[in-house]
Formats: structure tokens, sequence, C-alpha cells
């Protein structure tokens, strides 16, 4: 039951700082009194593609004249939006974002919201047996759809946050008839009561032609997590791990609150939840920054670098724009963002062999590394290795940046150390010469492998001075690409002959 208390407790704070925000604010938002659970119907409502306004065209199932005064284009696909538990009755405002993104987007498309707000409006047990009476109307509705308007299955993307993701399961499982649902996008689907559950009993790849999720917030706490930690999907994506998400630590909830005012505070707790949602609209309104994400067994292995393959369909697109490439098995997709929209980052895997002069001890130096390229540079970007630096072996890291450098034509390493270190080192060093070898701390740097995710390429870079590849505490080294080195070192080679 304890376990259950720090769940609720975090969406009970979510609930009530979006309820008085509301009323402070005298924001239009739909409420629903939950003594009305049983008299009011599941509502299907067309989307006019006004954000300001939130116009809206609602009806029921199986009611002809309603959804023909509704507009709905049978030529059109059809893409609904699933919202998830709720503990005061009203919708959030993404969901708003979510659907003029889409119309602005793709125009030609016929969007609706699933309204299931007093279903949803329930303690959580009792919402996750709702999300099954939810399934089952939607399902319905596809069904008649496809029955008397002749509007395929296959041309149907739900689109379910949370709770609202196993709902799109559900339907996907009920709907009647050889035709599947065309796609389900499970935006971190619900972890408590459906972690670890036979795929009928939550979001499956079986429940559409095709099925990706993304994982945003599946930190445990005392046991459990908001966010499903196991896949449900073709593609499963675990942005950043899938724990947690940049910018969503309570250290930034003064950010969050000069952002959205009181409701920042609800913004910290459901942060990284929602992050999924956002995600998701960014592959909608930043068509020219599309996030890659890359096919990887867990976290530790993705942060080596060694994961960023494109071959044999190992990396795709987060989000609306994804290739839909059928899998007999779920594939685990993992990628880096940024912590505000645009989030694409662009990934890089180092490779270095270092070789130390000094052998009697492990090494643990601060090193960064800037990037620069044809477009732009990136400086002092921390190189983060998982283990202490031996002699004579070879690391791989994942270093990523949010600047577009183009093509990467030189690095620049440097270790970082305090001054009174330094200092410290050269006093010792002038008095005591003899000690000088086992004193020097330094790395020999010979070549760095580098391969950039997003474009495939793979780079070897040299050091400027080939023969000074030492790199001591405070200084910084120069790595051109090699084969510039070499036409530089042989365009000296013919000026010294022609000289002679």
């Amino acid at each position: 039951m304890k376990h259950w208390t720090k769940v609720l407790f975090l969406f009970f704070i979510h609930g009530t700082f979006n309820a008085e925000n509301a009323r402070a604010t005298g924001e239009e938002r739909t409420f629903v009194d939950r003594r009305t659970t049983h008299a009011a119907p599941i509502k299907f409502c067309f989307f006019k593609g006004h954000l300001f306004n939130k116009e809206t065209c609602c009806f029921t199932s199986r009611q002809a004249m309603m959804l023909e005064s509704c507009s709905l284009n049978t030529s059109h696909p059809l893409v609904m939006i699933i919202h998830g538990w709720t503990v005061d009755g009203m919708y959030e405002n993404w969901i708003w974002k979510m659907a003029a993104a889409l119309k602005a987007r793709l125009k030609d498309i016929n969007v609706i919201v699933v309204d299931w707000l007093t279903l949803a409006h329930q303690h959580y047990p009792v919402a996750v047996k709702n999300t099954r009476i939810v399934g089952h109307a939607i399902a319905d509705l596809l069904d008649w759809l496809e029955e008397f308007f002749g509007f395929p299955k296959g041309k149907v993307h739900l689109i379910g946050y949370s709770l609202g993701a196993h709902v799109s399961g559900f339907a996907g499982n009920y709907v009647t008839g050889p035709n599947k649902i065309g796609r389900i996008t499970g935006l971190d689907p619900a972890g408590p009561l459906f972690e670890g559950m036979s795929p009928t009993d939550r979001l499956s790849p079986d429940d559409a032609n095709f099925v990706d999720a993304l994982h945003t917030f599946t930190k445990e706490h005392m046991g459990l997590s908001v966010g499903i930690k196991q896949p449900v999907a073709h593609y499963d994506f675990y942005p950043n791990g899938g724990t947690f998400q940049p910018g969503c630590h309570l250290k930034h909830v003064y950010n969050h609150i000069a952002q959205h005012g009181i409701q920042g505070i609800t913004q910290t707790v459901k942060c990284a939840h929602e992050r999924s949602v956002h995600l998701f609209i960014d592959s909608l309104l930043n068509e020219d920054k599309q996030i890659v994400a890359y096919q990887c067994n867990d976290l530790s292995t993705f942060d080596k670098g060694v994961c960023l393959s494109c071959r044999k369909n190992r990396c795709n697109t987060l989000g609306y724009n994804m290739k839909r490439i059928h899998t007999h098995r779920s594939k685990k997709m993992y990628l880096k963002t940024r912590a505000n929209m645009p989030y694409k980052v662009y990934h890089y895997q180092f490779k270095i062999r270092f070789i130390k002069h000094t052998e009697h001890n492990k090494q643990e130096p601060s090193l960064k590394v800037s990037l620069v390229g044809t477009e732009d540079e990136v400086e002092n970007i921390p190189i983060n290795l998982v283990e202490s630096i031996t002699t004579n072996k070879t690391y791989s890291f994942l270093i990523h940046t949010d600047v577009n450098i183009g093509d990467l034509i030189m690095l620049k390493f440097k270790w970082e150390t305090s001054v009174p270190w330094i200092n410290l080192w050269e006093t010792v060093q002038a008095y005591f010469p003899w000690r000088q070898n086992y004193l020097n701390s330094e790395l020999v740097i010979r070549k760095v492998y580098v391969k950039a995710g997003e474009t495939q390429h793979k780079i070897t870079f040299c050091s400027s001075n080939n023969t000074n590849t030492q790199l001591q505490p405070a200084q910084e080294k120069k790595f051109v690409r090699c084969s510039a080195y070499r036409s530089n070192r042989h365009h000296r080679r013919l000026k010294h002959k022609i000289s002679i």
C-alpha cells in the first residue's frame, strides 16, 4: 500500500495545482464531476484545428447524423488522441498542442480527441479497470466506421499517453474482422498494474500493424515506476535511458515556475512522464530536426558509443515520421536529447587508445574535448569515462552536442586541473628532477577514431604535431584529420626537395 501512496501522491500534487491554476486564471478547461461517471458517455471530439479556442465537434459511437455534422472526411487518415489518468477531471493542455501540431503539419487529416474523463477521474486502480471499457468503445467505433462508411482501420493511428497507451492496446485487441489498426503510439505507457503483465493485459506489438512506444519516466520509486520499463512495441524508444529526462530534476522547479507560473510546480512533478508527449510534438513541429535513435541492448552499452549503427535498420527516427519496419522482436532504441524543444542532438562515438608512460597507477583525468566543424564548433564537452585509464587500452565513449557543427575537421583535447595543483607539481619537479619520470603524469594519444551517428561518417584524427602526442595536466592538444596531416607532411617534403 505504501508503494501506491507515493505514486498517487505525485499525481495528487499534479492534479491539485492544475485545478488551482485553472481557478486562478479562469482558463477554459473541461471539468467533469466524478458523480456523473455512469451517466456520461465516452465522447469522440473532432478537433477543428484552432489551438486557442479549442473548437471541437463531439459525437458518440453509431450516431451517423452527428458524425456527418462533424465533417468526417473518409479519404483522409484518422488520428485519435487518448489521454491518461486524471486526478482533477480536466483535459491537459498538451492535448490541444498535439492536435494543433497534427493539423498544422498534415492538414488533410481527421483528428479526434477521445474524452473518457469521467472514467479516468477515479482512484488509479479503478481507472486501470476502466481502460478496457474505453478500449471496447474505440474498437466499436472503428468497426462501425469500417462497416458503414468504408473507412479502413489501416488508416487509423491511435496516440495514447500513460493509461491512454494501454487503452489503445485494448482497442486494437478488441476490433473485429481481419483488418488491424494501422498504427498505435504509446507515450510513456503507464507502469503500475501493467509492468510484467501478459501481452493481452497491456499494450503489445500484436495490437496494430505497427506499434511504437516512448519510455521517458521509468525511474523506480519503492519498486514502482510511473512509466512501464519493459518493451511493449515493435520499436521501444528510451530517450536518455528512459529513466529520467534532462531539465526535469527538482532543482529546475524555479525555471518551471518562471515559465509556467504556479503551474510550474506541476510541470516539475509530471515533467519526465509528459516529456514523451513533447518529444512526439517536436517530431511534428521541427521537420528539419528529426531525432535519430539507435538500437542497443542497454544504456551503459549505448554510453560507450558502440551502438551508433544504421546498418540493417538499426537506427530509426523518433516520433511521427519514423520508418515503419516490421520486426519479429521488439527493438530497444536509445538516444540522447536536450532539455528543451527542439530536442535533437548529434551523437558521436570516440575511440581512443591511451598510452601512458607511467604504469604504476591508474589515472582519472578530467578531460574535455572541443569539436570544430565546417559549420560551427562546440567547446569543452566533458568526457565521462566509465573506468580509470590504464596503460595501452582502447576506450570507447559517447559524445553528444545540440549544435550541428557540420563535417568534423578538428578536435581539441584538454586535461583540466586546478591551478594550485599544477604549481605544486612544477615545484616538485624543479626540486626533485630525478623523480620526474615518476611524478610526470601524462597521456599519449596517437590517434582518435570518430564515428558520427547522424551521418554514419567515420574519421581518423592524428595529432597536429605528430612529434608531440603527450597530453599533460592543464594542456590542450589539437588533432586534425589524418589525411589532412599526411597531405601537409607530403607538401613539406616536396617543398624541402625543391629548395635543395
